[in-house]
Order: structure tokens, then sequence, then C-alpha cells
């Protein structure tokens, strides 16, 4: 009997309390920092190390490459089976030059599971579209911006010390 009291005692508690439901599709929660999402891949930075497939404990990695006149190492294809890949990290965290991110994305739902592997080209544009692509990309247009408004502040300080001199000279002439 006194179980069912305290489960009441809970039940009653919560009704009280604010509720913190979202209306999923439309309004999306904040997930923390370091959630694991969907992989973004930066290919301009894959040096083909093959770390990644190594250290994969599903194997659902797959890279190749081939070297340039210059003898550097550059990405061929790079696949991903997401129907295996459980997503835990460990090939972003063996990514020495961090080619490959995880993003806040995790809709993966298809009527195929042909349509769970996915290519160097979907993960560029995963990238993109929400990766951190946009969050370096804002970077650079607010230090655009910031280093405007430095210089049309330098040019105004600029201008007042010259009338400032300008005003002394008049005044020392007199």
């Amino acid at each position: 009997m006194f179980g069912f009291l305290k489960g009441l005692s809970v039940t009653f508690g919560q009704m009280t309390k604010k509720k913190l439901t979202l209306q999923y599709p439309e309004v999306k929660p904040e997930w923390p920092e370091r959630f694991r999402g969907i992989h973004q891949f930066i290919p301009e930075h894959c040096i083909v190390c093959n770390q990644c497939a190594r250290i994969c404990p599903t194997s659902c990695i797959s890279l190749s490459g081939n070297r340039d006149e210059n003898k550097k190492m550059h990405i061929d294809t790079y696949d991903i089976n997401f129907e295996i890949c459980i997503l835990c990290d460990l090939c972003t965290e063996v990514c020495p030059t961090e080619a490959i991110l995880m993003t806040d994305q995790f809709e993966l739902a298809t009527y195929s599971r042909d349509e769970l592997y996915k290519d160097i080209h979907w993960l560029y544009e995963n990238h993109v579209k929400h990766g951190n692509y946009q969050q370096l990309q804002a970077a650079k247009v607010q230090a655009a911006k910031e280093a405007e408004e430095k210089a049309k502040a330098a040019e105004t300080e600029k201008a007042t010390v010259e009338a400032s001199t300008a005003g002394s000279d008049k005044g020392g002439d007199a």
C-alpha cells in the first residue's frame, strides 16, 4: 500500500510542473555540443590515412585514394554504410586532420536499405547543409563586418583628429 501511495505522490508532483513538450518536426531540440549524429566529411582535409576505416568497430567505412604528381595522397572514394554504423564517434577521434566530424542530424529513415549507403558527395553536402560549414561562413561574414566597422571607426577618428588639428592651426594663426 505504501508503494502505491508513493507512486501517486510522484504522479501528482509531476502534474504541477511545467510541461516541456516540443512540437518536434517544426521545433527541434537543442542538442549538447558532443551529440553524435550523422557524419560530415570534408574531402579537402582528408589525407587517406585509413585510420577511420581501421578503428571502425563495424567496418562500415571504406575509402580509397591515389597519389598525384607531387606524391601527395588525394581521396577518390569515401563511403559509409549507415545501416550498420553505430555512430560511436571513434572515426572522428582518430582523424588527424578532422576531415570527419559529427553533426546534430540523426534522421536517416528511408524505405530502402540501399539508401543508407552514403558516398563522399552526400557526406560533403551534409557538411554544407548541417555541419559547421554554415558556422564557418557566418564567422567569415561576421569577421568582415567587424573589420569594416573598425575601418570606419578608424576613419572617423582620423577625420576628427585632422579637424581638431586644423582648428588649432587656425586659432594659432590669429
